[in-house]
Formats: C-alpha cells, structure tokens, sequence
C-alpha cells in the first residue's frame, strides 16, 4: 500500500487541501491529437504513456495525466482533498485556428463533465483558443455560463504574441464582467532559441515567460483597466516577488513605465494570487511576504515528471507562518477564489 501522509492539525482541525495548479489531458482530446490533424505528434513510451511532442519539449502522460480513477488513487494517497484541472502545454494555441476551437471546446466539454460526475474532488479552469481571439472570448463567456467553470488558463504567450496585446482585450471584458478567476501558465517562451539543452526551456524559460507576462500586462494596464478579473500566476509567478522592487524603480525613472498605470506595479502584483509551485521554503516566504498569505495557493504541477504531490505538502508544512495562514495557503484561499467557501 502507497505512503499517506498522517493528517497535520491546525488550530484544532485537519485542514481540507486544495491543489491548484495541476494538470489533466482528458482522453477525448488524447483521441483527437492521435486522429489528427493536429500539430501535435503523439507517440507512446515503454510504458504505455502517451508522449507528446512539441518544439523544445514534450509531455509523457502517466496514468494520472489521463485517468481521474488513477488520480484519484493519488490525491487519497497524498492527503489532497480537491484539485483545480487544468490543460498544460502545448495548448490548443498551436493548432490551426478551427482545430484549436474545436480542440477547446472538446476540452472544456470533458473537465465540465469531470466536475459534474466529481464535484467533492475536481473544479477545472477552461482552456481557450487563445490564437483566435475572438473564438476565445466566446468559449471563454460558454465555459463560464454554459459550463460553469469559474475562469480560464492562459498561456503567458501565444505564438508569441504577448497577452497584453489589445486583440486580447475583448476576453478581458468578459473575465472582468464575471469576476473571472485566469490563470497564467508558461509555455515555448521568448528567446527559446537559448535553451535548447538541459531542459532549459521548462526549467527557466517557463518561470521567465510568466515573469515577462505578468510585467506587460502591468505596464500596458490590463489590471487597472480590468480590476474585477482575479489573476493567478503559476509557478510562484517565475520572479515576480524578486523582481517586483526593480519594477517599481523602472515605474519611477522612466516615463514610459507610467504611461498606462497610476501606480506602483507592485500595488498592482500584490492584487495576483500565487501558487506554490516552487518547492523551496525561502522563496515561499519571500511571497507569502510580497502578497500575503491570503494570495498564495497550494499547488503541485502533478501529474508532471518535474510536479510532486508530496514536495507540495512537506514545503508548506515547513514556512515559518501562522497555523491561520498555513490554513489558508493549504485551501481556504482556493476555496473563497472558487466560491467554495
């Protein structure tokens, strides 16, 4: 029988744990990349796995990638009472504009059906063709009132056109009418040409992408202009809570950096949620210190070689916060995000 972890207590009580950064292939959309056509090669491993190819990278889809019987298996095992589904890369961005429409809509439909049959265990996050903005923002406003999702995944770039690009702000109107939740997930990122070896794109492309995507959506005024929309950066937010002082420094000795934002892009960065995938005690401190403890969520990159349910756990257990906090990081704070309070 696999190791589960024993409950920890705090204040009392045993704390329900909410991951939110995980991520799922439902097998219809593992079907359809296989059919084709789809830019996306598939193969499988010794053993068994689906392999998904992409330029720089590439995915292998264990059992619970695909299977949510597996992954429930998982989560049982690990002490983890819900998670949040999401797609991960490639994206549907990288397909032609009517298979990605369609790819998403298959998408959404299966995490809208997961839910429905798991409502104790599974939320999900809507994955968009996000290289058609215009069929984004309509399967974005589906998924929020057909599908009843709560928000969408982003990636931090879309074939690299970055998402503070005004073809975007039309989607931004509808997660801002809705007090939608949008996550923003790294994907082949910008210079890639320089992290061809030792896995470099996942390993510091990736946190670099988001760092760069979360920075022009400040300095563009996507936030201020669309205040009602609940950002969450994956990953820790790349640098974001490191880099955040020498934004501010640019914010007051350029006037460029003011043109599009009243304030501080901190004041602004301190308003996003972060999960906490980045393992490392110091550097969850160091957010916890940036945004609060009640904008940080617990989150495991599962069911990724490089994501682990137990490293998720063990890291949170250690900060040097208060039981109320560590409370909150563990699930409360996805719990009020979701309106599952």
């Amino acid at each position: 029988m696999a190791f589960r972890p024993p409950p920890s207590v705090y204040n009392g009580r045993v704390p329900s744990i909410v991951d939110f950064h995980n991520h799922y292939y439902p097998p219809a959309y593992l079907t359809a990349l296989e059919q084709g056509p789809s830019a996306v090669q598939v193969t499988v491993d010794d053993d068994g796995n689906p392999r998904l190819h992409y330029p720089g990278d590439y995915n292998i889809a264990p059992p619970g990638q695909r299977d949510l019987t597996a992954r429930e298996q998982a989560l049982d095992e690990h002490g983890i009472e819900h998670q949040v589904l999401s797609l991960t890369t490639p994206g549907t961005h990288v397909e032609e504009p009517a298979t990605a429409v369609r790819l998403a809509r298959l998408v959404n439909d299966a995490f809208a059906e997961a839910v429905a049959a798991r409502p104790r265990r599974f939320s999900a996050l809507a994955t968009l063709p996000l290289n058609d903005p215009a069929a984004a923002a309509k399967e974005l406003s589906r998924a929020l009132t057909e599908l009843r999702l709560p928000g969408a995944m982003l990636f931090s770039n879309v074939n690299g056109v970055p998402l503070n690009d005004r073809r975007f702000w039309p989607l931004y109107e509808i997660a801002d009418d809705a007090q939608a939740v949008l996550m923003i997930h790294p994907t082949y990122p910008v210079g890639v040409e320089a992290m061809q070896e030792f896995w470099l794109m996942p390993l510091v492309g990736f946190l670099l992408d988001t760092t760069l995507a979360a920075a022009r959506l400040v300095f563009s005024g996507v936030p201020e202009r669309f205040p009602r929309i609940r950002w969450v950066l994956g990953h820790l937010g790349g640098a974001i809570p490191y880099m955040a002082e020498r934004l501010d420094r640019g914010f007051r000795a350029f006037s460029e950096c003011r043109t599009q934002i009243s304030r501080p892009p901190s004041e602004y960065l301190r308003r996003f949620y972060y999960d906490t995938v980045n393992f490392d005690r110091r550097a969850l401190e160091l957010a916890v210190r940036f945004a609060g403890a009640d904008h940080i969520l617990a989150g495991s990159d599962y069911a990724h070689q490089i994501g682990s349910l137990a490293l998720m756990r063990q890291s949170l257990e250690t900060l040097d916060i208060s039981d109320a906090e560590r409370e909150a990081i563990l699930g409360g704070n996805a719990r009020r995000l979701l309106h599952r309070s």
